[in-house]
């Protein structure tokens, strides 16, 4: 069976936890707690040299990057959300690799800083919070133009830039960032944490913070 070594807090493993959903894929779910030191053992290191999630075993087949894992399982369900399309695959890994590189960014600067750094004990870098947010505030307005023309990020059907998008903007309550200031991706983001592959990791993202604190 596949397995998903993966962290409720980290939008990494959120990523790969929806498209496994989504796709029905049975797996077992491997919670690896990084702040603890977990992804630090010599075993676990052995399935990821950086000792970082998420990471799938698939058969004996190790893959880890949550990039490289959607479209693998994806392409493994030979499903849609991926299209074959040469340049309907292009639009969707332009705008994976922008969140990727871009809100991920952010987005990780500040919850690292914010909500991780004090949970363990680690300092916490103003100055890189301070930058995160101002990543936020200079790209997230790109995709909210983005999705005032289309319905989906990479046009109107639902791909694996959707997934991207979601789970890299699910802790933005969390960290404190006003989503109604950007209504369409407000609405859009509602809409897919209705559906089932997204609560069957949690209601809200808020609820895997919780969780953690009462560890």
């Amino acid at each position: 069976m596949l397995q998903i070594y993966a962290l409720d807090l980290s939008s990494p493993s959120l990523k790969v936890l929806y498209v496994a959903n989504y796709l029905g894929l049975e797996y077992d779910r491997k919670k690896i707690n990084i702040p603890a030191g977990e992804g630090q053992t010599p075993e676990y290191k052995k399935i990821h040299p950086a000792g970082k999630v998420p990471v799938i075993i698939d058969d004996g087949f190790t893959l880890f990057e949550s990039g490289a894992i959607i479209r693998y399982l994806a392409d493994r369900a030979d499903a849609p959300i991926y299209p074959k399309d040469l340049k309907k695959r292009a639009i969707v890994d332009q705008w994976m690799d922008y969140v990727t590189s871009h809100i991920q960014n952010g987005v990780g600067r500040v919850l690292y800083n914010k909500i991780i750094a004090p949970k363990i004990g680690k300092d916490v870098d103003e100055n890189s919070m301070k930058c995160g947010y101002e990543f936020l505030s200079r790209y997230l307005p790109v995709i909210e133009e983005q999705l005032g023309k289309s319905k989906y990020l990479a046009g109107n059907e639902l791909t694996l830039a959707d997934f991207t998008l979601l789970a890299h903007c699910d802790p933005l309550e969390v960290i404190e960032v006003d989503v109604n200031k950007y209504p369409n991706l407000a609405k859009y983001r509602e809409a897919l944490r209705t559906q089932d592959f997204y609560q069957a990791v949690h209601k809200y993202y808020g609820e895997s913070v919780l969780a953690a604190d009462q560890k």
